[in-house]
């Protein structure tokens, strides 16, 4: 699938159709039709396959270059012919589910937790279980628990993982005197202090709705602890508490330091007003990187974990994996198994890594001599964590995510209300019915 033509099914699927539509999988025959042009409606044979389509969500140059170079190194060894059709970031994970249900390419970008866990249980990806005989070892129990479905199946190999965090400019904080904040209170008076410098202390960019999640995941974590927040986003803590009301209490101390043009930035245009020295830090992934492409500004940021507030101090980090999954008709192809296969090697990791060095890799035995300083920090913040949670979209039902607290947070970030009775309605009408 070309860009142009996922350009025109996402036209399809545009402004007359809601998002809760897309997340439910209620599509028009006329964007099932758009997809099957994209990939193709011939049924995959089980046998032995010389040839793959890849379906990928990385549309932003460093990661789609990246992926490019898993593709070569892949084609390289085993002479396999990859077709790769990259789609919009967003279009594809909001489209993910009416993929899934047209006619999706054999191998996709996706993302471990529950969002992995969720498409597994309803029979729309195939088990690599047959991967994980060979490449099991190169993994730790957490990545290899992070893989694995409801049924005890894996569904995903993972490629690499980063931490979020707060990002900012080294020449900056030392022109003005700033020094990293250890508590939440701290940070409220570096935001001050930035604010009186005249830049903007907090860098916040949520026009694709999905950053806020991150910002809300660390400030719950940070307020109430880590299970808290595990337990909140699988709806075995409800909503309408007032432990979720002392989030947004303490998020609301943070409104007036944030851009307070952020729903209509994107995270890229966010990541430019840091690179300009214009926003004091940035809570984001270390993805953040990539938009950094002066070697000299690139050498200039570093990072800081979220900031202790209640409980567990900062032992609680925010580290996405994200990998490859094949669709239900990809479980059909060998060739598509083995590019999995391939992901989950040194080799695969080290050719994507080559590129894409925002970005932490996962396999035990991938060469990390080449990591910098900063690499090996956001490494370091994750090794020592004891609790790793995934992303609020990748760790919640999705339709919870994608309907409900994303216009829930955007109208915060507008006026500071949130409505947590209206916020548990929904959850509990939503998980009832998966």
């Amino acid at each position: 699938m070309t860009t142009d033509h996922m350009s025109a099914f996402s036209r399809a699927t545009g402004p007359s159709m809601t998002r809760r539509a897309l997340v439910s999988g209620a599509v028009s025959l006329g964007a099932l039709a758009a997809l099957a042009a994209c990939t193709g409606t011939s049924t995959p044979s089980a046998t032995a396959s010389k040839t793959l389509t890849f379906g990928s969500g990385a549309s932003d140059d460093v990661p789609k270059r990246a992926y490019a170079a898993v593709v070569s190194a892949f084609n390289k060894k085993t002479g396999d012919k990859v077709t790769t059709n990259t789609v919009s970031h967003n279009d594809f994970q909001n489209n993910i589910n009416t993929y899934l249900q047209g006619s999706p390419d054999d191998a996709f970008t996706w993302f471990a937790g529950y969002r992995m866990r969720y498409y597994a249980g309803k029979g729309l990806v195939a088990p690599v279980d047959d991967v994980w005989k060979t490449i099991g070892a190169n993994f730790g129990p957490g990545l290899a628990q992070a893989s694995t479905g409801d049924d005890g199946k894996k569904y995903f190999v993972p490629n690499y993982n980063y931490p979020w965090g707060f990002f900012y400019r080294k020449s900056v904080w030392q022109a003005k005197g700033y020094t990293v904040p250890a508590t939440f209170d701290d940070l409220v008076t570096l935001a001050t202090k930035m604010k009186a410098d005249g830049l903007t202390p907090i860098a916040f960019a949520d026009k694709d709705g999905w950053p806020a999640m991150g910002t809300f995941d660390y400030i719950n974590m940070r307020t109430n602890g880590y299970q808290f927040h595990m337990d909140l986003t699988a709806h075995k803590e409800s909503w309408d508490q007032q432990k979720v009301k002392d989030v947004f209490d303490n998020w609301k101390r943070l409104l007036p330091f944030q851009s307070p043009d952020a729903l209509g930035l994107t995270w890229q245009e966010g990541a430019q007003t840091l690179g300009d020295g214009k926003s004091g830090m940035y809570l984001l992934g270390s993805f953040v990187t990539q938009q950094f492409t002066d070697p000299t500004v690139l050498a200039d940021i570093d990072f800081f974990p979220f900031p202790a507030i209640a409980v567990e101090g900062t032992d609680s980090v925010e580290a996405p994996i994200d990998g490859l999954m094949l669709s239900k008709k990809g479980g059909d192809n060998s060739a598509a198994h083995d590019f999995l296969g391939f992901m989950g090697t040194a080799a695969g990791q080290e050719a994507y890594f080559s590129i894409d060095k925002s970005n932490l890799m996962t396999v035990k035995t991938a060469d990390t001599s080449s990591y910098s300083d900063f690499n090996k920090k956001l490494a370091g913040v994750i090794s020592n964590a004891k609790h790793i949670s995934q992303f609020f979209d990748r760790d919640a039902l999705p339709a919870m995510a994608n309907n409900v607290m994303i216009p829930a947070l955007q109208g915060f970030l507008k006026d500071g209300t949130i409505d947590t009775a209206n916020l548990e309605a929904q959850a509990k009408a939503l998980y009832a019915a998966q």
